[in-house]
Formats: C-alpha cells, structure tokens, sequence
C-alpha cells in the first residue's frame, strides 16, 4: 500500500478498506485487583505471632518474679490472710541468721569445687572422643548416658555406695585402706564433696557435647601448621584449642555456676531429706525450700532469700563476663 492511499488525519477509511484495529482495554478480574495486607495488619501480624510465648513468659516468669519482689516486704504465709507489709524486717533479719552464712558459704564452696571440674573434664574428654575412631560412638554414648538418668535416681545410687556399709566403704576396708567407715553421708564437708562428685559425674557428658560442637569448628589446618612449626601435642592444646573453645567454655562456666548454686536434689536425697549434718539446711535452696514449705511457712523470708540468692548468682555471672571482655580488648 502506497503513503498515498492512506486517509487523511481525521478522515474516515474508504468504503471497502480494512480499518485499523481498535485498542482495548482488559479489565483485570476482581480476585486480581485485591490489594495486599494493609500497614496495620503488617504492624499487628508479628506480635500475634509472638502473644503465646509472651503470654506463658509473663504468667509464669516475669509475674513471679514481681510477686516474689513484693512478699519480700511482707509477712506472707502460703494460706495468705493478715498479710501486712514489714519492709526491710525479713533482709534485716537475713542479715543476723547463721544459718543463712553457712548455707550461703556451702553454696559459693559448692560452686568453686564444680567450676574447675565441669568445666576441663568435659573438654578432656571431648578431645579424646572427637577422633573418628572405630567403636568411638560407644564411649560417646557411655559419656553422656548419666545425663538422660533422674538426679533423684541417680542420687540414691550414690547414696546406697557411700554408707557406711555401702560399696565404697566396704571395698576401702576390705584392701585396708581404713579402719572406720567415712561418713560420706553425715560429715558437713564430705556430704558436699560427695553430691559434687555426684554432680560432676552426671554432667560431663552434657557439657562434653557443647565442647565437640566448638570443637568441629576448629580449622585442622591450623593444628598442621602448629605441627609443622614443631609444636607438640599439649602446646598445639594451648595455642589452638583454648582459644577456639574460649566462648563455650564461657558458657559451660556459666551454666555450671547457675546449676551449682541451684542444687538441691542431690543434697536432699543423700542427706535422707534431713537437710545436712545436724538437720541444717546445707545450701541456699534448701533454706529457701525449708522456709517456704508447709502451713506456716514463711514465704517473705524465703522471698528475701530468693532476692538475695538472684543477687549471689549473678556474681560469677558478671565476673565470667568481665574477664571475657579484658580477653578481647
């Protein structure tokens, strides 16, 4: 088709000649028009997600923790009425308890023996299962078995070889180690050494695999180039392992402060639910159990208690913090 024969801006086509094709305009459908979620919904969706676990931190953390804020300055017992404020009488009373100092330097010994224990055992014991041995995974298994075992069961396992005529005694007298049977179960320091073996022993295995999880990050080049530069077996353990494992064996240190500070079943059980020698309470949880439990109970005093026993465990918490802080500047 020549330009010629082409109508005019504005003319109509000639009779006969094809029309140019019209532009149409699709409407999309209505389920394709629908806009997204609005800004508010947007806003709203990410704490309706979170309100469960919200829900159950503050009905079951954050609201006993105030309320056991609040009984500190009260003289509230566990069936409740005449609940008067005293203020500061139960922290002043805390203050001049001898029970109180022994069960707080039972505790703090408790923690100081664990700490050492729990937290280079496990590591040991993780370098030598970390090698890819035939039958490693038994031992492994072997390891971490008393962790998975009742604190309640194993306890009276302990209980029963620690009696006077109980294995260890027995076996100790027969070789002629002793003469008199040791009282594991009624000596105020062996009690203690005996729920911390207890202790140690159950969770080496747990803490065993915090350190096989640092230690599977550990770059294996840089044991063969301590290796190449002449650096033996304990100092490649020195200059290349520690410092790998620095930030779990922060944590282990931790939790094995927390856990050492809490202990009650071991305690509790060996000791035949009397407390310790003497029928006195050998740690602060179980002052604060002896205090809270019962019709006259007194819940402010163990309240105060439990303030006091937050502040002692935070301690260790911020001086672990404080001494991983100066390692990195």
């Amino acid at each position: 088709m020549s330009v010629s024969n082409l109508p005019a801006v504005g003319q109509a086509p000639a009779a006969g000649r094809p029309s140019a094709p019209e532009t149409t305009h699709l409407v999309a459908p209505r389920f394709a028009q629908r806009r997204g979620p609005t800004s508010t919904t947007r806003r709203f969706t990410p704490w309706l997600l979170l309100a469960p676990a919200l829900l159950w931190l503050l009905v079951f953390s954050i609201w006993p923790s105030l309320n056991t804020i609040r009984m500190a300055f009260t003289n509230a017992k566990p069936l409740g009425g005449n609940e008067e404020f005293v203020w500061f009488e139960n922290f002043s009373y805390l203050l001049r308890d001898d029970q109180v100092v022994g069960a707080l330097l039972n505790s703090i010994v408790f923690m100081l023996v664990c700490l050492p224990l729990l937290t280079l055992l496990p590591l040991l014991i993780a370098i030598l299962v970390e090698k890819k041995l035939p039958g490693i995974t038994f031992f492994r298994t072997a390891f971490y078995t008393p962790v998975i075992a009742s604190a309640v069961v194993v306890a009276l396992i302990w209980t029963f070889m620690l009696d006077d005529r109980g294995l260890v005694n027995g076996l100790a007298q027969a070789l002629s180690i002793i003469q008199e049977p040791l009282p594991f179960l009624t000596d105020r320091w062996l009690i203690i050494l005996s729920a911390v073996s207890l202790t140690v022993w159950k969770g080496l295995g747990y803490y065993m695999i915090i350190y096989l999880a640092a230690l599977g990050n550990v770059s294996r080049d840089l044991h063969e180039a301590a290796a190449m530069d002449g650096a033996g077996a304990i100092r490649r353990f020195f200059v290349v392992t520690l410092p790998a494992v620095r930030g779990a064996m922060l944590l282990i240190a931790v939790l094995v402060c927390i856990s050492a500070l809490r202990v009650f079943s071991e305690v509790f059980v060996m000791t035949g639910g009397t407390g310790g020698a003497g029928g006195e309470a050998m740690t602060m949880v179980m002052l604060i159990q002896q205090y809270s439990r019962g019709f006259t109970g007194d819940l402010g005093y163990a309240s105060a208690l439990s303030i006091l026993m937050f502040f002692v465990t935070l301690v260790p918490m911020l001086i672990l913090a404080r001494i991983n802080s100066r390692r990195d500047t």
